[in-house]
């Protein structure tokens, strides 16, 4: 089992991870229609976003005043690397498929990803799994179909 540095960091990279990467992934799929550009936020997230949300969570572990220097280094380097990664998976399916098709694939794979971790969280933390899966399932699939309307919105409007 990870010590509670290694979760908070992993945990929080793996849900933003999948959920950021969705969210973009949609709407610059339906903004644009390429898959250079949805390949190109792909990447941007994975870089970027991995940083940002990596020294995010240093920052606000740091503020608690808590943590060793250890602990909030381990969130922080955990985050990375979990962004980083789970943000990467989603390049294959864009690789493999066309456009709609590694939408879809990768709608699926990020909602079973995120499902398994909340069920075996929920389950670590001994509250009713079902309830926690169809929460966060619900905050992704919300986050989905408005950048999805989103991304024809910039179409329409910009096109």
């Amino acid at each position: 089992m990870l010590n509670h540095s290694i979760r908070v960091g992993f945990s929080f990279g793996l849900t933003s991870g999948i959920i950021t990467t969705l969210g973009l992934m949609v709407g610059l799929s339906s903004s644009t229609n390429s898959k250079l550009v949805v390949i190109g936020g792909i990447l941007t997230i994975a870089i970027a976003d991995a940083f940002s949300d990596a020294l995010g969570i240093h920052v606000s572990e740091e503020s608690e005043n808590k943590h060793t220097t250890k602990e909030i280094w381990e969130s922080t380097l955990a985050t990375l690397f979990s962004k980083f990664i789970f943000a990467l998976t989603f390049v294959i399916p864009v690789l493999l498929f066309n456009l709609v098709t590694a939408q879809i694939v990768s709608v699926i794979w990020g909602l079973a990803m995120l499902s398994i971790f909340s069920y075996s969280m929920a389950n670590l933390q001994k509250e009713n799994p079902w309830k926690v899966v169809g929460e966060h399932v619900m905050i992704a699939l919300v986050v989905i179909v408005l950048t999805h309307y989103v991304g024809d919105w910039i179409a329409a409007t910009f096109s």
